[in-house]
């Protein structure tokens, strides 16, 4: 069975569709399922082994520049290759027209069918119009978990129940020499910038967190604006570093070795929360139940719209992911081991 999945974006989002991959493969073990993704995304959708041909499609660059013949060539070569493998299932799990539009150039094996969202959860960018191009619309629920949603959409499909925790496969990304900036020692990461002011949290706070901790703290950023909210936030915390702008795979190795990660509701926290890294997730003007990490007791959430933590919230929770950590690590040891094989 060939099945292609179009989740075009964002970082966090594609992060979210990943354990929909797991769940096919578990119940459909030779399935080929391929992927449309954004450009910029797709060294992550890579890093998961389920996926076995990534289709980049480049629609934020594209519609600056549709009018040049380079574009309209890099437009045709998409489309060739999506027509290249006729498909059994096409899955559009964003739920939008140009994703939809996406789905509907794919071409389908004979029987094949195209496979979509019926409805929006509370606050989605859904939009009812992509239901056109539908062979089968899977209703969700209001309040469905946008890892649920998408592999709700694959389970009403393809008859199985989604029963299982989260999957997201992701494997650790192959970086040829490790960076320069990279600790041999453990460190804290702190994911302090976000696009919205309303969900960011107070200097102060995140000062008051550093120096509760005993771990270094490292400092990344994703634009002009967050690296000056770096600087000052490392100006004020007894031991952090601001690093140098990362590419994407560095980015994932950062959170990937992290000891601890503190982060906003954002797509590099989610990353955080999918390797399963002690992490702790604040929510200060977003809703919590619909992107929590709720798959592992290395990850709790904090705050809700409307409502962000406060900082002995937030080092009681890093307490708490730490200890989890340590129990798992403990148990996962082989002299543990050898103790429950002898008892």
């Amino acid at each position: 069975m060939n099945i292609l999945i179009v989740r075009v974006s964002s970082l966090g989002d594609v992060v979210h569709n990943m354990p929909m991959v797991a769940d096919i493969r578990r119940h459909y073990p030779d399935a080929n399922i391929d992927w449309v993704v954004e450009e910029g995304y797709t060294s992550l959708v890579r890093l998961n082994p389920y996926v076995r041909n990534i289709i980049p499609i480049a629609l934020r660059r594209w519609r600056k520049t549709l009018g040049s013949a380079a574009t309209r060539a890099e437009i045709a070569g998409f489309y060739r290759q999506l027509r290249h493998e006729a498909y059994d299932i096409v899955f559009d799990t964003q739920g939008l027209l140009k994703t939809s539009i996406v789905m509907r150039m794919a071409r389908l094996a004979p029987g094949g069918k195209r496979v979509g969202l019926a409805n929006a959860t509370e606050g989605s960018g859904y939009e009812p119009i992509s239901r056109i191009f539908h062979t089968q619309s899977i209703k969700v629920g209001l309040h469905t978990h946008a890892v649920m949603r998408a592999r709700a959409v694959a389970a009403g499909a393809l008859g199985y129940q989604p029963d299982t925790a989260a999957d997201f496969a992701l494997q650790a990304p192959a970086l040829q020499t490790a960076p320069a900036w990279l600790p041999a020692h453990p460190y804290a990461v702190f994911f302090h910038g976000t696009a919205r002011a309303a969900k960011q949290w107070p200097v102060e706070n995140w000062v008051a967190v550093a120096r509760a901790l005993s771990l270094p703290v490292l400092l990344p950023w994703g634009s002009a604006k967050e690296k000056l909210a770096a600087e000052e936030l490392a100006r004020q915390m007894p031991q952090a570093t601001v690093l140098p702008a990362l590419p994407l795979m560095d980015a994932v190795a950062l959170v990937q070795h992290a000891a601890l990660v503190v982060g906003l509701d954002t797509g590099l926290t989610h990353i955080a929360a999918a390797y399963c890294r002690p992490t702790v997730e604040l929510y200060c003007d977003s809703p919590r139940w619909k992107t929590e990490g709720n798959w592992s007791p290395r990850i709790v959430n904090l705050g809700d719209t409307g409502a962000p933590p406060d900082v002995a919230q937030v080092v009681q929770a890093i307490n708490q992911v730490l200890s989890a950590s340590k129990v798992e690590a403990k148990a996962a040891s082989p002299d543990s081991r050898a103790q429950d094989n002898e008892a």
